[in-house]
């Protein structure tokens, strides 16, 4: 089902979970899945070039709960909201005591070392591999070198923790170097489960406004892309159910 013109997966997230383990028994086709929210969403109806690299990924998850909210608006009885930080824990969790090994690739220098560690403490030591990209735009040799590391690893899952939109452009050129099962590029996750970022409350993310919450955590990074994308997104929206 459709919002603002990106297919977001309506099954919930106890049948993402399922399915997506299923998936890991096929072959490796380095399969996109990303935790998308508004931002993602307000991006992809601007940028034409964005919109041809998200509808390359196989699933978009509905990270958000306007996102679920119009999904029902839309006759979706099932849809639930699936962010990237929970959706994570949970492949970890259930992961753990399976041949399935993932690569950490994200985040400040250190922050996938310590997100691998409390991988352990979550009963999984199955974290083949971590490495913390440099902040630049990097050159087709870098991106193999990465790549390179990644198929040493003989990883299933690579998780990617950059940001939002970078992370998705990230993904899907990674992808055409690796030999993985699935690609899932998961933000904040990153920082939330090492701490360096407090997650808002569950009751908060149920009304739809983690993202005020997160406003208020980091009001400089974030001001310009809430006051830039809250707006459209309800805007973008509106016109698309009156239509």
């Amino acid at each position: 089902m459709r919002v603002l013109g990106t297919e977001l997966y309506s099954k919930g997230f106890e049948t993402a979970v399922t399915e997506f383990i299923e998936i890991l028994n096929d072959e490796r086709r380095n399969l996109l899945i990303s935790p998308s929210d508004a931002n993602v969403l307000v991006h992809a109806v601007e940028n034409i070039d964005f919109r041809k690299i998200t509808d390359d990924y196989f699933w978009h998850l509905p990270d958000g709960m306007p996102s679920v909210w119009i999904l029902k608006l839309k006759g979706s009885k099932t849809a639930t909201r699936i962010g990237g930080p929970k959706f994570f824990k949970r492949i970890i969790n259930e992961t753990k005591h399976l041949p399935i090994n993932h690569f950490l690739c994200g985040g400040a220098e250190g922050v996938a070392d310590q997100l691998k560690m409390e991988c352990n403490k979550w009963g999984n030591n199955n974290i083949s591999g971590t490495y913390c990209p440099p902040f630049k735009d990097l050159s087709n040799e870098e991106m193999q070198s990465i790549a390179d590391l990644i198929n040493q690893s003989n990883t299933s899952i690579l998780w990617i923790g950059l940001g939002a939109p970078k992370q998705l452009y990230f993904s899907h050129r990674i992808s055409k170097l690796t030999n993985v099962h699935a690609i899932l590029p998961i933000g904040a996750a990153f920082d939330f489960h090492t701490g360096n970022v407090k997650k808002a409350p569950i009751w908060i993310e149920n009304i739809g406004m983690e993202w005020f919450f997160r406003l208020c955590q980091e009001p400089k990074r974030l001001i310009k892309r809430y006051i830039y994308v809250v707006p459209k997104f309800v805007y973008y929206n509106l016109i698309d159910l009156f239509r």
